[in-house]
């Protein structure tokens, strides 16, 4: 059974509770329409957002049109290099709207990469070779700058380390608290602690300043 993709209105797409595998579905295309192949035509919609990362049907309904344009193989859309896509983009498991159109460009350019592999390999002319190889090359160099940014962005709210435990070898000094580090000083803030007690606040320090010229012009 098929179902063909017609949502006009944008809604999330409700969670199925039924147990089962979580597998895509296939995607059938025809000559004017695309359709999900499953039994349950919602559990179909659903198994296949999850699998690109689409948060709604028109998300989901977006994606696959432009997958379908880049499976293209001499001129027409090709279910088993769509299927692929699918798959590898399900393998990513995108977490986002980001994640999910990085890779649907990294499944495409890959899948551009591969076809000037194999023009390269099945051509004996030199100038074609060295435009082919200079078509491979930036393709591989943006597949691994798509991979760099997708890593970048999944590590963007790593929390910073703290470090709990300090050792001071004789002779050396240490601070705990807020540091602020200029090119020709370092800055505490006031109250914080050191091997030698706390840093005086800026009035102490004034006042300190004050006595000893005092005693200096007596």
């Amino acid at each position: 059974m098929t179902t063909v993709l017609e949502r006009p209105i944008t809604s999330p797409l409700t969670a199925n509770h039924r147990n089962g595998p979580a597998v895509s579905p296939r995607v059938k295309l025809y000559k004017r329409r695309i359709a999900i192949s499953h039994p349950d035509p919602q559990a179909g919609e659903r198994l296949l957002a999850e699998a690109l990362g689409a948060a709604d049907r028109d998300a989901l309904h977006g994606m696959l049109r432009q997958l379908v344009k880049a499976s293209v193989i001499g001129q027409k859309p090709d279910e088993a290099n769509l299927a692929f896509m699918i798959s590898t983009i399900r393998s990513i498991a995108p977490k986002d709207s980001i994640e999910a159109m990085l890779a649907a460009q990294m499944v495409a350019v890959h899948a551009m990469a591969m076809r000037c592999a194999c023009r390269l390999a099945c051509t004996n002319d030199l100038q074609q070779q060295e435009s082919v190889t200079r078509a491979l090359t930036r393709l591989s160099r943006t597949f691994a700058a798509q991979v760099e940014a997708l890593n970048r962005h999944r590590n963007s709210d790593d929390r910073a380390i703290t470090v709990q435990n300090l050792s001071v070898q004789d002779g050396g000094r240490a601070i705990v608290g807020n540091v602020t580090q200029h090119a020709s000083m370092i800055v505490a803030d006031p109250g914080t602690a050191t091997d030698t007690g706390l840093v005086p606040s800026r009035e102490a320090g004034e006042r300190e300043w004050a006595d000893a010229r005092q005693g200096a012009s007596a």
